[in-house]
């Protein structure tokens, strides 16, 4: 025993906890009970092209059932969600959640009974100077799960509104690439943002810093590149052209000008670009990064018509955009696609599975299959005249929306409801 410290006891019990729990997990037998069960939903699961009524066991913090029934005597405790829909946990691709160390960061827990969010990534909010505290300080004390990009820029977002790249130092490229080495497990790439207000005069060098990190690093890592109010629209052609496979065009519908006032982006003068058109062929990612003044629907029709829809929806959400009249909480987004001529199961997949995979968690997140983590959003699928307002004013009536009422994060309810919610007992 005089060989035994405390640090090696502890992670041999730890270890010995979750071989225990995997090993229960394992042998269920049919009188065991589940620690949760949701019951009498209609499961929209497109990870499994799934669309009917399901209850969903939940057993150490794991999904161990989708049955057409589970006997509320099996459970520990039960979620009636009768009349509602239920998803996957929603993985927001895109949003701010680095309160104190961003200047627009804001808490993910605090969001999620208006959000129904269970794994969020900041984009972009730490640089290589103050990733760290993100992830020790923030990420993990957050219940929702939590990745992040890491700005080109080392100080991330700290500065905002000051334009973090306008002096073109700041985007350190061995530094970046060292952050990225060193936290695979938790950063996934780097964010950029190309916006004339950001910049300045420097081009594509932001971005082409941001692929050498990437490629310095040793990894894999994915470029999330943001546009919108681009300085030339040859610079947004430029842009387009040097993004690789898998990497990320967030805010991709913009129709935010540049400083002089023109429209600069993927859609000009209602003709998609060539080089947007060859990007999406390319396997380049359309995310929605809605936001505060990303999201315009004359562009996203336009470049849906012309052959490029969007691969991911995301909120964008921070302590400005969550009080703008777009409400980019995910929920609300998703449900603009739907008089866009999306399917409620392709509004859902752009949500959780499509997200999961761009961040290569795909085979566990964004869905409720046996073995997934208990992550689940239950929502009410609301009908009658609605309008929906874009970051530029323009609206287009709906027929429907998704409206959060409660979300179970690892098999626990978490966050308050949303108003009303069904029983719990």
């Amino acid at each position: 025993m005089s060989d035994v410290t405390r640090r090696t006891w502890l992670g041999g019990l730890s270890a010995a906890g979750i071989l225990a729990a995997a090993g229960a997990r394992g042998a269920i037998e049919p009188n065991d009970k589940f620690d949760l069960v949701i019951k009498g939903g209609e499961v929209v699961d497109p990870s499994q092209s799934l669309r009917a009524k399901r209850d969903v066991g939940i057993r150490f913090g794991v999904i161990e059932a989708l049955d057409p029934e589970i006997p509320a005597a099996r459970a520990q405790r039960v979620l009636d969600a009768s009349g509602k829909l239920v998803l996957p946990g929603l993985v927001d691709l895109h949003a701010h959640t680095y309160p104190y160390g961003s200047a627009i960061g804001i808490p993910a827990d605090e969001t999620v009974p208006f959000s129904g969010v269970t794994t969020v990534v900041s984009a972009g909010d730490a640089g290589a100077n103050n990733l760290a505290a993100l992830r020790r300080h923030i990420a993990a004390q957050t219940r929702t799960r939590m990745f992040a990009f890491v700005h080109i820029a080392n100080n991330g977002l700290s500065a905002f509104p000051v334009a973090e790249l306008y002096n073109i130092d700041n985007a350190q490229v061995e530094a970046c690439a060292l952050a990225l080495a060193e936290n695979p497990d938790f950063v996934i790439g780097v964010k950029v943002r190309m916006s004339e207000n950001v910049i300045f005069k420097h081009g594509a060098e932001p971005l082409r810093r941001a692929i050498q990190a990437c490629e310095m690093s040793g990894r894999p890592a994915k470029i999330m590149v943001h546009i919108g109010g681009v300085e030339t629209a040859a610079l947004m052609s430029q842009i387009l052209d040097l993004l690789r496979p898998g990497d990320i065009l967030t805010h991709c519908y913009s129709g935010a000008p540049n400083l002089a006032g023109q429209f600069t982006n993927i859609v000009q003068d209602g003709k998609l670009l060539p080089a947007a058109l060859e990007a999406k062929r390319r396997g380049v990612i359309f995310d929605i990064g809605h936001g505060g003044g990303s999201f315009d629907f004359t562009v996203a029709e336009a470049a849906i018509a012309q052959g490029a829809p969007p691969d991911t929806i995301s909120s964008d959400l921070h302590v400005v955009s969550g009080n703008t009249p777009g409400m980019p909480f995910l929920p609300w987004v998703m449900s603009k696609f739907l008089p866009l001529g999306f399917s409620p199961e392709q509004v859902v997949a752009m949500a959780t599975s499509a997200p999961a995979r761009v961040i290569d968690r795909g085979p566990k997140l964004g869905t409720l299959q046996v073995g997934a983590p208990g992550d689940v959003s239950v929502m009410e699928w609301v009908e009658g005249p609605v309008t929906f307002v874009d970051t530029r004013g323009n609206t287009r009536g709906g027929t429907a929306f998704l409206k959060p009422v409660q979300t179970v994060n690892t098999g626990v309810v978490f966050g308050r409801p949303f108003q009303a919610p069904f029983a719990v007992r």
